[in-house]
């Protein structure tokens, strides 16, 4: 892959853009804060579209810093994880996929505690 040459207005939404030599195939490397703008929930780091919702901030995973996540928090944002890079964050927005009857649900330590398990 190499990289090519970006319009002006591409500057403002791609990271950088790569061509494949041999099949000219273009990817594009999306810039962080447009996760933000979609009509559903992302992970702000990685762009995962899977974040599993939490009751109770975690105290191991980091806490996604920022102006974007404050002004989610302060919306009425629900807390969010990403398995993939393990940060925390806040969003207003409902996740793109919904969970089967088999999925996973995350729960805190302390509502282990709770149950006796």
């Amino acid at each position: 892959m190499r990289r090519i040459h970006r319009t002006f207005s591409e500057r403002f939404k791609y990271l950088a853009i790569f061509e494949c030599i041999s099949c000219k195939q273009i990817d594009h490397a999306v810039r962080h804060y447009l996760y933000h703008l979609g009509e559903k929930c992302r992970c702000p780091r990685c762009g995962n579209p899977r974040p599993v919702k939490l009751r109770e901030r975690d105290k191991i995973d980091p806490m996604q810093t920022g102006f974007l996540n404050l002004l989610e928090r302060m919306a009425g944002g629900k807390l969010y994880h990403c398995c993939f890079c393990r940060v925390q964050f806040y969003d207003r927005r409902s996740v793109a996929f919904r969970r089967g009857p088999d999925a996973v649900t995350v729960t805190s330590p302390q509502d282990t505690a709770k149950s006796g398990a």
